[in-house]
């Protein structure tokens, strides 16, 4: 089977964009890491951010909206070559959603730097 591969760059960026949407269908996970960045992004709002916190969020958006998109294409490619159960697969299923886990909680770390000083301050 070839693979056809688009020469014109607005169909490769059609295709990225149906990426986006099929995993905003398929997976919870990233429907959860959308309303955290929605509640990060109006925190950021309420408390003023300085730009160079708000760069630092929206590296770390990325970084776990990445890992997610990257996790849900692992797991889709390791279900269709697969389809049964197998401790392999199993095990790259894990550690591609391992990542996911690292990414958001480093996150929810840096996040705490960012936040907590100038929620302390608030209620001071």
């Amino acid at each position: 089977m070839k693979l056809h591969k688009s020469k014109n760059l607005f169909y490769s960026f059609g295709y990225a964009i149906q990426g986006l949407f099929s995993a905003f269908k398929q997976e919870r996970n990233l429907k959860f890491h959308l309303i955290a960045i929605f509640c990060v992004l109006l925190a950021g709002v309420l408390l003023k951010l300085p730009s160079i916190e708000w760069i630092i969020c929206i590296l770390l958006f990325g970084i776990v909206l990445i890992s997610e998109l990257i996790n849900t294409a692992i797991e889709s490619t390791v279900d269709l070559v697969s389809p049964e159960i197998n401790p392999l697969a199993k095990q790259a299923k894990d550690i591609a959603a391992s990542a996911v886990f690292v990414s958001a909680i480093i996150s929810v770390i840096v996040a705490g730097f960012i936040f907590l000083p100038k929620l302390f301050l608030i209620f001071k």
